[in-house]
């Protein structure tokens, strides 16, 4: 493995532990400055909205920086923001802060998949991809129990000093690391081809996929914590150890969807989503069990990051003539799922729903979202189309 890819994957591993790890010293956070538990709990929603909202902007804004110069600056920002996070004196301003962060992490997510397939051969670059998302899986297992338990030790704002530190290390290591040149090709083209790039069929179902995968599986990650303890019956120390075997199931199925990317894409990707409609269908069998719910849990975290590398190689492949907007609003996708989840799992619940049947929007969302796929792979090949050459590339 390069040290550039290193560089970006340390780079993603601290934007995500700055996404989740709040959570970890919320109650803190709210004690110190003065404020309820859920508003401190906005913080959270202020930076999904940082992320679907500021990021493509950014991107859009700054398509024509070369690409290290550009990732260079976001780490700078997410440094910094990380500082004013730590010295914030007021929830106002801690949110600033969190909203600051939010945008460049919004573009950051975009701009390094670009750079990291850049750097690899052509069939390695779902690889490339799966190593960017990594970063993420990877926070949810150590950031996040690492910065919780330095906020426990030293208090929460020591947890932003951490988090600030890990993204000082990143920037150093990509401006060691990364070529001058690592993606630049996707700074040529005019703006109105990033937006036109939008309406491709491709593009347009697999940020469809996105957000319904998200909606499945946030609908029951959301509320995982009290289906356990309630429907399953685990102790409430037993289920942090859960969340650990669903982050490892995670990780690994982020690279194993990263390979299959590579091999078949469509095919891989519409497999993977049947089978996330299956451990969905599965889950709302076992969780009365604990055993089967635990070995469940972790093939249930495989499959749900499995998807996330062939789909984000989609549409950088479907929009290789301009890739900065459309790669953005991956993310962008990820977060209205998790939104419109959210809202669905607390609607559904406060109506009598039961934790015991969340599972089953899951296999809802995940059946629509294979009946997606295959209309947009069959579409794809009646048509005979194939991808955009990639920006400055000769045709």
């Amino acid at each position: 493995m390069s040290l550039p890819l290193i560089a970006l994957f340390l780079a993603a591993f601290a934007f995500g532990t700055a996404e989740f790890v709040i959570a970890g010293v919320l109650p803190e956070v709210a004690d110190g400055l003065g404020i309820s538990v859920p508003i401190a709990g906005y913080l959270i929603t202020g930076y999904a909205i940082g992320i679907a909202v500021g990021g493509p902007l950014l991107a859009v804004a700054t398509k024509k920086l070369p690409r290290k110069t550009l990732i260079l600056i976001l780490g700078t920002v997410f440094t910094l923001g990380q500082a004013l996070c730590a010295i914030a004196p007021s929830f106002e301003l801690l949110m600033a802060a969190r909203v600051l962060v939010a945008v460049v992490h919004g573009t950051y997510f975009g701009i390094a998949a670009i750079v990291a397939v850049s750097l690899v051969p052509e069939d390695r670059r779902g690889f490339a991809v799966a190593l960017i998302l990594s970063g993420l899986t990877v926070s949810n297992i150590l950031g996040v129990p690492g910065g919780t338990a330095i906020g426990n030790a030293f208090g929460w704002r020591a947890t932003f000093w951490a988090v600030g530190a890990l993204g000082l290390i990143a920037t150093l290591g990509a401006a060691l690391f990364l070529p001058a040149t690592a993606g630049n090709a996707a700074t040529g083209g005019s703006f109105m081809r990033e937006f036109k790039a939008l309406g491709r069929q491709q593009i347009v179902s697999s940020l469809l996929i996105v957000i319904l995968a998200m909606i499945g599986q946030y609908s029951l990650f959301t509320y995982i914590a009290p289906l356990l303890r309630e429907v399953t019956g685990l102790d409430q120390a037993v289920v942090p150890w859960v969340l650990l075997l669903y982050g490892v199931g995670s990780t690994i199925g982020v690279f194993v969807g990263g390979r299959l990317a590579d091999w078949k894409l469509m095919p891989s990707l519409i497999v993977i989503l049947a089978l996330q409609a299956i451990m969905f269908t599965t889950l709302y069998f076992v969780s009365p069990f604990a055993l089967a719910m635990a070995i469940a849990v972790v093939a249930w975290g495989g499959v749900n990051f499995a998807f996330g590398s062939p789909v984000q190689s989609r549409v950088l492949a479907w929009a290789a003539d301009a890739p900065n907007l459309a790669s953005a609003l991956i993310p962008t996708g990820f977060n209205i799922g998790i939104a419109i989840a959210a809202i669905l799992g607390s609607t559904l619940l406060e109506n009598g729903f039961g934790y015991q049947n969340l599972p089953l929007i899951g296999t809802g969302a995940l059946l629509l979202a294979v009946l997606v796929a295959v209309f947009s792979y069959t579409w794809e090949l009646r048509a005979g189309t194939t991808p955009p050459v990639p920006a400055g590339a000769s045709a």
